[in-house]
């Protein structure tokens, strides 16, 4: 088994999407820190800005998205108080579906890198229905 952690090259600066979130006392856990399951919710703070924007949402009323699968590397502790910095790229583009790969930093710190499936689902049937036009043109845009 290997226990090193991963190496990341890439730097803020190569993400195409940024956003924050404030880190809340409720966040921590025993330890002191933030709890890991709050990294999730850091992420889908980034994602849903991306996806569900009031001003530019990417789905219809009778669609929606869903998590497909998930993968979170957790790499530094997240500390009360403060805030996280969410960084997010689309790597892939599907018929239906869009792999983003997303970052989250503290003070400067990678503490998580995740990378993401979600699927375009019709509301109706729950079954996955392809993008639309617009979203796909909009998802070009913070393409890596």
């Amino acid at each position: 088994m290997n226990s090193q952690k991963p190496t990341y090259t890439f730097k803020k600066d190569d993400f195409k999407h940024h956003t924050y979130d404030k880190v809340r006392y409720g966040d921590t856990d025993k330890q002191g820190h933030v709890n890991n399951a709050m990294f999730a919710r850091f992420l889908e703070s980034s994602r849903t800005e991306i996806l569900y924007h009031p001003d530019r949402p990417l789905h219809s009323e009778e669609t929606s998205f869903v998590i497909a699968n998930m993968s979170i590397d957790f790499l530094s502790e997240i500390h009360w108080p403060g805030q996280v910095d969410l960084y997010a790229n689309v790597l892939r583009i599907g018929k239906s579906s869009i792999t983003f790969e997303q970052a989250i930093y503290q003070q400067d710190v990678l503490c998580g890198y995740s990378t993401c499936v979600i699927v375009h689902v019709s509301n109706e049937t729950k079954k996955s229905t392809p993008l639309l036009p617009f979203a796909i043109d909009y998802l070009e845009t913070l393409k890596k």
